[in-house]
C-alpha cells in the first residue's frame, strides 16, 4: 500500500534530516588550553613574560621613585649656599636620597675647584644615576624582540610535525592529520607576538620615564651651576 506524503510529513521528515546531518557546537577553548596546546615553546615564552612582568614592574616602582621632586629642594640649597652653610646643604642632599639630590651633593663637595671641573663631576654622576635607573631594562629588550621569534620557531616546529604526519599518514591521510600541527603553529605565534608587543610597549614607556627623570637632572645641574656663578653679595 503506497502511503502518500503530506506537507507535514515532509516538513517533520526534513527537520529529522537535518538534525542528524547538523554538526555539533564547538565549545570555546580557555586561555589555559591554548597554552596546553602550543606545545613546549610555551615553556620558555611563559618564562620571558614572567620575567619581563617582574623588571616592569620593579622598574616602574624606581623610576617614579626617582622622578620625585620636592618643590623647595632647590630655593634651601640656595639659601643655604647663599649663607655658606655647607654642611646644612650636603645634610639635606643626603636626607633626599633622590638622583637630583646626590647630584647636588657631589657638586657642592667640589665647590671651590674651577668650574669645569664641577661640571664634569655632576655630568659623570647623573650617568651613573641614569645608568642605574635603567637597570634590567635590556631584559625587556630581549623579550620584546625575542618573544616572537621564538613563536615563529614553534610555527616551523608545528608545520614540520603536520606535514610529518600528512607523509606518515599516506593514502589515508585528512584534515585530521595537518590541524594537530597547524594548531600548535598559530597558537606559538600569537603566544610570541602577545608577549613582544606588551614587552615593547612596557620598554618604550619605561625608556620615556627615565629620559624625564634625565631632563630633570639637567635642570637642576644647570640651577646648580648658575648659582655658582652668581655673584658674591
Amino acid at each position: 500500500m503506497t502511503q502518500t506524503l503530506t506537507p507535514d510529513s515532509i516538513a517533520a521528515l526534513t527537520q529529522t534530516a537535518t538534525q542528524t546531518t547538523a554538526t555539533p557546537a564547538v565549545e570555546p577553548m580557555s586561555v589555559w588550553d591554548l597554552c596546553v596546546n602550543g606545545g613546549i615553546i610555551m615553556i620558555p615564552m611563559l618564562l620571558l613574560a614572567i620575567i619581563a612582568i617582574y623588571v616592569f614592574v620593579e622598574r616602574l616602582m624606581v623610576i617614579r621613585r626617582a622622578a620625585r621632586e620636592d618643590s623647595s629642594f632647590m630655593e634651601r640649597i640656595k639659601e643655604y649656599i647663599h649663607r655658606g652653610d655647607v654642611d646644612s646643604a650636603l645634610n639635606l642632599c643626603h636626607h633626599s636620597q633622590t638622583p637630583y639630590s646626590r647630584l647636588i651633593a657631589k657638586g657642592i663637595s667640589r665647590m671651590g675647584r674651577p668650574m669645569n671641573d664641577v661640571l664634569v663631576t655632576i655630568e659623570n654622576t647623573g650617568n651613573i644615576e641614569i645608568a642605574a635607573l635603567g637597570k634590567h631594562l635590556p631584559w625587556l629588550a630581549t623579550t620584546a624582540a625575542g618573544a616572537p621569534m621564538i613563536g615563529f620557531l614553534g610555527t616551523v616546529m608545528g608545520m614540520v610535525e603536520a606535514f610529518y604526519n600528512l607523509a606518515a599518514a599516506g593514502t589515508s591521510a585528512n584534515i585530521d592529520v595537518l590541524a594537530g600541527g597547524i594548531y600548535q603553529a598559530l597558537v606559538t605565534t600569537v603566544a610570541g607576538l602577545v608577549v613582544g608587543i606588551i614587552a615593547l610597549f612596557a620598554y618604550n614607556y619605561l625608556v620615556a620615564l627615565i629620559n624625564g627623570v634625565m631632563n630633570s637632572l639637567e635642570t637642576k645641574t644647570m640651577e646648580f651651576m648658575d648659582l655658582l656663578n652668581e655673584p658674591v653679595k
